[in-house]
């Protein structure tokens, strides 16, 4: 699968793609080209199929739409553990929280890794990917009972509120079933609003 970035090292500056630029990968030093086409969003790409990180996957306008919400020192950061072992991470604050976007089917184990990894982190998943996630989620509210905080409900089935692929996540996971940058096709309550599960059972 094709690495692709928004930013690269022109002359040693983080640079957006731009139609006949040359960069290099800030994660790696090899060569990058700019990809500045009509059916993505310009990206750069290495040459051929090198891709240094293997926890890196393609970005769709969703992606591009919610790093657009962060300053850009903010986003694709490379973070190093002990070990030397190092990720990019979609956004990394001044204060180190680390925010993962996810749109794509992520398998547990990866899921598992990058938690023990980035430590400090949420993931904000994009709730409109499959068609039967937002109805189940509608249909699952009347399930959740208010509490004494404003904003904060508990239900005892999350299976019939959430994808059942993130209930069991170490992390926080804030769902946007109103599709960010797709405001004219979402309509209703969950348009603009974030819906966060809390790791952890309540009792």
């Amino acid at each position: 699968m094709e690495k692709v970035m928004r930013f690269a090292l022109v002359n040693n500056l983080r640079c957006e793609a731009s139609p006949g630029l040359i960069g290099c990968c800030p994660g790696c030093s090899k060569p990058t080209i700019a990809k500045c086409g009509t059916h993505k969003v310009w990206h750069w790409a290495h040459h051929g199929k090198r891709n240094c990180d293997p926890w890196w996957e393609p970005e769709t306008p969703w992606h591009r739409s919610w790093k657009d919400q962060f300053p850009s020192g903010w986003q694709e950061v490379i973070r190093r553990d002990e070990a030397g072992e190092k990720h990019i991470a979609d956004v990394s604050t001044e204060n180190g929280l680390v925010i993962e976007f996810q749109h794509s089917h992520l398998p547990t184990k990866e899921r598992a890794a990058r938690e023990a990894f980035h430590r400090n982190m949420v993931w904000v998943v994009d709730g409109t990917r499959l068609k039967r996630d937002h109805p189940r989620f509608l249909q699952g509210q009347r399930l959740c009972r208010p509490t004494s905080l404003k904003g904060l409900f508990i239900t005892c089935s999350p299976e019939e509120c959430f994808p059942p692929a993130w209930l069991n996540c170490t992390m926080p996971v804030f769902f946007d079933f109103g599709g960010i940058g797709r405001s004219d096709e979402i309509s209703g309550t969950n348009r603009g609003r974030l819906w966060c599960l809390l790791p952890g059972r309540a009792e």
